[in-house]
């Protein structure tokens, strides 16, 4: 860690709205704590199934819960998150394998864009329920401020071994470290990993970083 600060790996899924409100307080916190984030995109539909997790919109009360709590936690946060109940039936039908790859390949080569290109898919996805496909993506990439030269290299290399490789090995070491949904940040205080889950363990996660 540089200029002894603690390493913060925050893993997400930007099917996740939940990772969307850890990511963006995070993102905050990194300039206010003394912490070295590290972002690490991972497939949550790969960490739900090796460990057998279901999403918790499956059970009905929970999901009228989740609807209120996200809407609740995004204005409190101030993160522009739109959710209706449709919107449970519409991540249990997308799979963002293709965008978690797209985004893996920006973090390998470029990156300096990872931040604002995951926050363009989440707003996307969240805010404008967009579902995701290879045109979405370049026009994400633009608007996140990547060039057309380098956007067309991104989506070549995407459905790579290197890139798909990239992704299946930080959702396994995501999983490694206790995780069964995400988001999912990893504190490494004195050589040994804290694991918090959600979104509303940031203040327990701050306590631990002594701030």
């Amino acid at each position: 860690a540089s200029m002894g600060r603690t390493v913060v790996e925050l893993f997400y899924d930007v099917v996740s709205p939940y990772s969307w409100l850890g990511f963006e307080v995070l993102c905050r916190y990194q300039h206010i704590w003394n912490i070295d984030l590290r972002l690490r995109p991972a497939f949550l539909g790969g960490i739900m199934k090796a460990t057998g997790n279901q999403p918790p919109a499956m059970l009905p009360k929970r999901g009228e819960y989740l609807l209120k709590d996200m809407k609740r936690m995004g204005k409190y946060y101030q993160v522009p998150l739109r959710i209706s109940e449709d919107d449970f039936q519409r991540i249990l039908r997308t799979s963002t394998l293709g965008a978690m790859r797209f985004i893996t390949a920006t973090g390998m080569t470029q990156p300096q864009y990872l931040e604002p290109l995951s926050r363009e898919f989440w707003t996307r996805f969240w805010s404008q329920v967009i579902l995701f496909n290879y045109i979405i993506f370049s026009q994400v990439a633009r608007q996140a401020g990547l060039s057309s030269e380098v956007i067309q290299k991104l989506l070549e290399n995407t459905s790579s071994p290197t890139v798909k490789n990239r992704l299946k090995e930080t959702t396994d070491e995501a999983i490694k470290y206790g995780a069964f949904g995400l988001p999912a940040a990893v504190a490494h205080i004195n050589g040994e990993p804290h694991l918090f889950f959600g979104s509303d363990r940031l203040e327990l996660l701050g306590s631990i970083l002594g701030e």
